[in-house]
């Protein structure tokens, strides 16, 4: 185990989650998978209790503590993307396994964990300051899913 790992709370699915992170995320893998040694509150002997696995690099352990907690969004993953294509397929994958849109590039994982689909020229023009910064924060706060040409044209001005 990693010195610092997030540890993320499931229902009884971390399972299912970390190998969906894992085939639609670069950089992710599912490692080792813990079984409960006796009953517990979120489920029996023998059923999964842990699973470690990285998501785009981060360590991660995803917990099955049954349904006594919930994500919010107050912690989510961002995900920097570098074009229309890898924005779509991220988004997509989450959206389409159950997921939901939310604003400005957030979405929800049938989970209920959140993620920021966030292309760089977002970032960049954000970074930039001033009237290039205004431009596209108005165009990203009409999106859902973040619309990269419309971001560059905000950009242009």
């Amino acid at each position: 185990m990693k010195k610092n790992t997030l540890c993320l709370w499931y229902n009884h699915d971390a399972e299912e989650a970390a190998n969906f992170y894992a085939s639609t995320f670069p950089d992710s893998a599912v490692g080792a998978v813990f079984r409960a040694p006796t009953d517990f509150p979120g489920g029996k002997a023998g059923s999964v209790l842990t699973v470690e696995f990285t998501v785009c690099g981060i360590p991660c352990i995803g917990l099955n503590g049954g349904d006594t907690f919930k994500h919010s969004e107050a912690f989510s993953f961002q995900i920097a993307t570098d074009d229309q294509a890898e924005t779509d397929r991220y988004w997509n994958a989450i959206v389409n396994n159950g997921g939901t849109e939310s604003a400005c590039g957030w979405c929800k994982d049938k989970w209920g964990l959140s993620w920021q689909i966030t292309p760089r020229v977002l970032t960049d023009a954000m970074a930039q300051g001033g009237d290039v910064a205004k431009r596209a924060f108005g165009a990203m706060m009409e999106m859902r899913k973040i619309d990269v040409a419309r971001i560059a044209a905000a950009v242009r001005g």
